[in-house]
């Protein structure tokens, strides 16, 4: 009896220090989908992760690319003419109609808010100039982005071909690309738009956002893409702001989605703060007598951390040795003359290059650096 007693001592003890890894236990258990992550949209720093690396059906969030490439393609002003092909694309539908023209604009906000496969097909056939063509320009972009585990067979996500899969991760990826276009964050963020009537009909088309999470789930929603087929089953990517903290969450095959992206974001704002070091402050403590008041940061190096974690943030400076020949013609100095990389773990997480301007800046003033160690400047010839 005294060895069981021991045994279940033990056991208790174990649960007892699971208990205390903050946070990330119970998400992982708590989430409902195969595959989820979390990650943050500036630097792609993975906050949370459950099999984001397994290759699934994708349905409808396939649409955040097919909403790129028609942004990108500098064409939404375009009358695009309505074939019969698209029209009798399957599932669902914004009920366009043979013929009729409708702006590409448009078309890409049923795209999003009401996941219209005629939609799909219809800003396929007018920015690739066939699907097969503007497949071939989906599986570009997403090899240009990174996505090295997706291959696109659709413009809509149709459980029309078995090539047709991506992975949480690239999923999160694509979305941090597309979260840098403000045409694209203002279409994923509408709750209801009115586009024009169908000729011979009166009024307009109202379309309301189907993500439940930003249309009155959750408050700090700014968007996303909502997904379903009977093979994929419930897939969903959305994006979600606070307290300057921006979060990517992806979802595939889940049936709790909603749930899980909101446990998802909670974990992600009460354990992460973006730690920001001051542009002005890294050049101000460079004391190389040739760059020292004419150096510029491009911008602020920013990462997201847990409390215990900024402790162990540091920032190298590197500089190009100044030549002779700059001191003798300032003009001849390069634009870009080194870089400042931020470190966490001695792992480099962020960096911005350091700009060489003829005219002589004032330093900055203390600001938030002083939370961080500063390791000197080091000279690269």
């Amino acid at each position: 009896m005294d060895k069981w007693k021991r045994l279940i001592a033990l056991m208790a003890l174990a649960a007892g220090i699971i208990a205390l890894i903050p946070g990330r236990m119970d998400a992982m258990n708590g989430v409902s989908a195969k595959s989820a992550i979390l990650m943050e949209q500036h630097s792609g720093r993975v906050l949370f992760a459950k099999d984001a690396y397994t290759k699934r059906r994708i349905a409808s969030i396939t649409k955040i690319m097919t909403a790129v490439l028609a942004i990108e393609s500098g064409k939404m002003d375009d009358l695009v003419t309505v074939s019969a092909r698209a029209v009798r694309t399957e599932g669902s539908s914004i009920y366009l109609r043979q013929g009729e023209k409708i702006k590409l604009r448009d078309l890409v906000y049923g795209l999003m808010l009401r996941s219209g496969n005629d939609a799909a097909v219809a800003i396929a056939e007018h920015v690739g100039g066939s699907v097969e063509g503007f497949v071939f320009l989906m599986n570009k972009k997403a090899a240009e982005i990174g996505m090295r585990d997706t291959e696109f067979a659709n413009p809509h996500g149709l459980d029309d071909a078995e090539n047709h899969y991506s992975t949480a991760y690239d999923m999160a990826l694509l979305m941090q690309y597309a979260m840098k276009n403000s045409e694209f964050r203002r279409i994923s963020g509408t709750k209801v738009y009115r586009a024009p009537a169908p000729p011979g009909e009166e009024g307009a088309r109202v379309w309301r956002n189907k993500n439940k999470l930003l249309t009155g789930l959750y408050e700090y929603c700014t968007g996303g893409k909502t997904g379903y087929t009977k093979r994929a089953h419930r897939t969903l990517v959305t994006t979600a702001s606070k307290d300057g903290v921006n979060l990517i969450a992806v979802t595939l095959d889940a049936p709790d989605d909603w749930n899980d992206h909101i446990a998802m974001y909670e974990y992600g704002f009460s354990h992460y703060h973006i730690a920001n070091v001051s542009g002005k402050r890294i050049v101000g403590k460079i004391t190389d007598p040739f760059y020292e008041g004419r150096l510029r940061a491009a911008r602020d190096l920013q990462y997201p951390v847990t409390s215990e974690e900024e402790n162990e943030l540091r920032v190298n400076v590197y500089l190009l040795k100044p030549r002779a020949e700059w001191k003798e013609d300032p003009d001849r100095v390069p634009a870009a003359v080194g870089k400042a990389v931020l470190y966490l773990h001695d792992k480099a997480v962020d960096e911005t290059p350091l700009l060489y301007e003829h005219k002589k800046e004032k330093s900055g003033e203390n600001s938030f650096w002083d939370l961080f160690s500063f390791l000197g400047v080091r000279s690269d010839g």
